[in-house]
């Protein structure tokens, strides 16, 4: 059997809403994790590239490539933490399939205790978000995209599983741009010049700064319509969000108008790009 079979009867043993909802439960478990460091002073170290990360990255990441390695053990995984660490498919490795995982997006905003913090986890296909889970333990609040036309929302608490009737998925769908007043999600730790130029395109724009993948669920619920991102970000950052967008009926392009796909390069870095309702 090829590779490529390999990996195609990996995932055809779950369909996607059941490798959603398993996927979900992982980043579900991530978050209450995370949630154990984020009373108090969070011990703070710094990566290579000077940003920071704390114990409770390092833990989420191990805890949710084991568990993903268990679900689908076929599929490649680039994590985040991972990659710190020296762990990196190559990009024919993650040709077909993959998955993409940022364990604690917002270390800043978790380090800070402002709650924007997100569990990202994204299936990737031929360069695709096909399915997405965002976790936003501080908010008790999942996001979930199973492909084009079935993006969810559940409230329920996060270091508990949904008992039944409990924290029903709800679902959530883009909205029209308004013509007037249409709401600019920004970068709460990354505004750039470029983005108040963008705002300045728009007919009396309302801004708000969030952090994390949380910007692009919010435009997935109909709350918010842009998310201009020109400063650096990586995949991992803004998949599984973009998974969730994808399904809600939004897209996220990138400055040519072009859909953003993965595996780009070997960085696994995102150019400058603009999601939209």
């Amino acid at each position: 059997m090829s590779r490529q079979a390999d990996l195609t009867s990996a995932l055809t043993h779950h369909s996607i809403e059941e490798l959603c909802l398993a996927v979900e439960r992982l980043a579900r478990e991530a978050g209450a994790l995370i949630l154990t460091h984020y009373e108090g002073a969070p011990e703070v170290m710094s990566k290579a590239d000077s940003s920071p990360v704390t114990r409770a990255d390092q833990e989420a990441n191990d805890l949710i490539v084991t568990g993903l390695k268990a679900l689908t053990p076929q599929v490649p995984i680039v994590a985040e933490e991972s990659v710190a660490a020296g762990e990196v498919p190559t990009l024919e490795e993650v040709r077909e399939f993959f998955w993409l995982v940022d364990p604690l997006d917002g270390t800043k905003e978790f380090i800070n205790q402002n709650g924007d913090f997100t569990v990202n986890i994204a299936l990737i296909e031929r360069g695709t978000p096909v399915m997405g889970v965002v976790c936003v333990p501080a908010l008790n609040m999942s996001y979930l995209g199973m492909g084009e036309g079935r993006a969810f929302r559940r409230a329920s608490e996060i270091p508990k599983a949904p008992k039944e009737g409990e924290g029903a998925l709800e679902p959530i769908h883009t909205r029209p741009c308004p013509e007037k007043g249409a709401v600019v999600m920004t970068s709460r730790s990354h505004k750039s010049p470029e983005t108040s130029a963008f705002l300045s395109t728009l007919n009396a724009p309302q801004e708000h700064a969030r952090g994390s993948s949380l910007k692009l669920c919010l435009i997935a619920t109909g709350e918010a319509d842009f998310y201009p991102r020109f400063g650096r970000t990586m995949e991992w950052d803004i998949a599984a969000g973009h998974a969730v967008l994808r399904a809600a009926g939004g897209c996220v392009e990138t400055l040519k108008g072009s859909p953003l796909t993965y595996a780009k390069n070997e960085l696994f870095e995102n150019p400058h790009f603009i999601a939209r309702g």
